[in-house]
């Protein structure tokens, strides 16, 4: 085994354990950290992939700023654990629901990922150099990043209004 699968797998590890700190929490403040550390095991992976600039975004714009500002929308918000309503059963069907088809999109997308490991190169080529993501993001994808731009700006107006007192 060498370096590569070690740092693999510890990632691996790390963000699996991070993704389960951040839903089992029962304190926001400490799931927001738990992300955290799961961005960062994401940020790892990336940069096995050879994706140094989408590592260093991760780190930066998700890690950094979208976390600072969930920070400030639940210290603004105060929630309490006493102060959370019961769920309701359907609800919560709902919600299993839900993550049931998540499930199945993820089971979809990994059925297809022996074809597009062929088609990708690991460790090599152009594909994680920020010329080359540019070129691609400005050409062919940048309708999609103008929505998502537009999507941020949504939340944050959401976020204030919410926060806001009466």
């Amino acid at each position: 085994m060498n370096i590569t699968q070690i740092l693999f797998w510890f990632l691996s590890v790390l963000a699996i354990v991070g993704a389960a700190g951040v839903v089992g929490s029962k304190n926001p403040v400490y799931s927001v950290l738990w992300l955290i550390v799961v961005f960062f095991a994401i940020s790892g992976h990336y940069i096995l992939m050879n994706a140094q600039f989408l590592a260093i975004v991760n780190i930066i714009v998700y890690a950094g700023a979208i976390m600072v500002l969930f920070l400030f929308v639940i210290m603004l918000m105060n929630l309490n654990a006493d102060a959370e309503p019961a769920k309701n059963m359907n609800l919560k069907m709902a919600g299993t629901i839900a993550g049931m088809c998540l499930m199945l999109v993820f089971v979809a997308a990994l059925s297809r990922s022996d074809e597009m490991n062929r088609v990708s190169q690991m460790n090599g080529g152009d594909i994680g150099l920020i010329g080359y993501l540019g070129k691609v993001l400005f050409n062919d994808y940048v309708i999609p990043f103008e929505i998502s731009s537009v999507l941020f700006l949504s939340a944050m107006v959401g976020a204030v209004v919410i926060g806001k007192k009466e």
